[in-house]
């Protein structure tokens, strides 16, 4: 069973499509994938060259993130020895599906998105908070806000392309003795 966000609230779904969207999107690879797709259109064959898959291992993830309607066919184009290639460019449907349980997955894939990465290039923070439920919830929702205002934009004609990763979790370090606890 999966979850489907209605306003605040998540509810559960059983909808076989919803599932089917699911699985599609707890795969590293195929979330890479999204990502490599995202501003323009590639064929299976560079998806594979370009993350180092087997193009049959390729063709079948590319195939469940198209029946899920997370990619979608363009036109055909002759490739450079004649050969019929379809590429395909991501529908942005990634963007508005709830993951849950998707935190795992997404931190694994940022990790091989910056595996080579040099360390000059790699902008981190981490932040410690104390924030009440109201607190926290502004900050979440000012997260969102920025970064739905982001996504909405075109892409700069002549920008780079750039990953941004956020990540806000229960600290589990154990509190601080009380004074009076000696």
């Amino acid at each position: 069973m999966t979850e489907q966000r209605v306003g605040a609230e998540v509810r559960p779904s059983t909808d076989p499509a919803d599932e089917a969207r699911l699985r599609a999107l707890s795969s590293p690879l195929r979330l890479r994938v999204l990502r490599l797709c995202a501003f323009e259109a590639r064929t299976n064959k560079e998806l594979a060259e370009l993350l180092g898959v087997n193009p049959g291992t390729m063709l079948h993830h590319v195939r469940t993130l198209v029946q899920t309607g997370f990619l979608a066919a363009q036109p055909e184009r002759v490739g450079a020895q004649g050969a019929r290639e379809v590429p395909y460019r991501a529908t942005g449907l990634s963007w508005r599906t709830p993951m849950p349980h998707r935190s795992r997955v997404l931190v694994e894939v940022f990790l091989q998105q910056i595996e080579g990465v040099e360390p000059e290039e790699l902008d981190t923070a981490w932040l410690g908070l104390k924030l009440n439920a109201e607190h926290k919830a502004e900050l979440q929702q000012r997260i969102v806000d920025l970064l739905e205002e982001f996504k909405e934009r075109d892409p700069d004609p002549d920008g780079e392309p750039y990953s941004l990763f956020t990540a806000l979790h229960p600290d589990l370090n154990p509190p601080a003795p009380s004074p009076s606890g000696r």
